[in-house]
């Protein structure tokens, strides 16, 4: 019996994945978490062999899980989930250790064959996203830059942004600047989402 537990803050996928997936013989969902934050605990109460995750959850996303459980529970399998098609997301789920990716679009029958291909050990990989990860550009943000836009992203003011990074105010706004910048964007919130649609920070 392949054993799943399911990540996902919207309460009728999760409900519709669980139905689906216990109608197989061979598969049993043992748990489910409306958000990443929840998901070691989940497993130490109910041990499953894969993770089901959605990229975007509200306090903890798919990504981030995926990294933790590489360390906290590396006997089990992730398979990662998203209505986000995007280059970044794919590239980041396998740095992240993910054994696949979906979007949830994907025919049951594909979602099926994926957890029974990942369960026994490989890795499922679609070869359009994979070319279309490779093709995507170079991360063009310095590390600083990365740091400071991943706190500009939730709105911090910039002298919140300051203070935790040990920077001038001045200092932050040029670093802020060029991210917009190399991001074409017209904003720093806009810069925030555009680099983490590509996967840079």
């Amino acid at each position: 019996m392949i054993r799943i537990l399911i990540a996902d803050d919207q309460h009728l996928v999760r409900g519709a994945l669980a139905a689906l997936l216990n109608l197989e013989e061979d598969i049993q969902v043992v748990a489910q978490c409306a958000d990443g934050d929840e998901v070691a605990a989940a497993l130490h109460a109910h041990p499953a062999d894969i993770a089901l995750l959605d990229v975007q959850m509200p306090r903890q996303d798919g990504l981030r899980t995926a990294a933790e459980l590489r360390t906290s529970h590396p006997g089990v399998k992730v398979l990662i989930l998203t209505t986000f098609d995007r280059p970044g997301y794919f590239r980041q789920a396998f740095e992240a250790g993910a054994h696949g990716f979906l979007v949830k679009d994907s025919p049951p029958a594909e979602l099926i064959t994926a957890i029974r291909r990942v369960y026994r050990g490989d890795k499922v990989v679609d070869p359009q996203r994979a070319r279309l990860s490779v093709e995507s550009r170079s991360n063009p943000l310095t590390v600083r830059e990365r740091e400071i836009l991943s706190l500009a992203a939730s709105g911090s003011p910039v002298s919140q942004i300051a203070s935790a990074v040990h920077l001038s105010a001045g200092t932050v706004r040029n670093h802020l600047s060029n991210a917009i910048g190399k991001t074409s964007t017209a904003n720093r919130i806009e810069a925030a989402r555009q680099a983490r649609e590509m996967g840079w920070i």
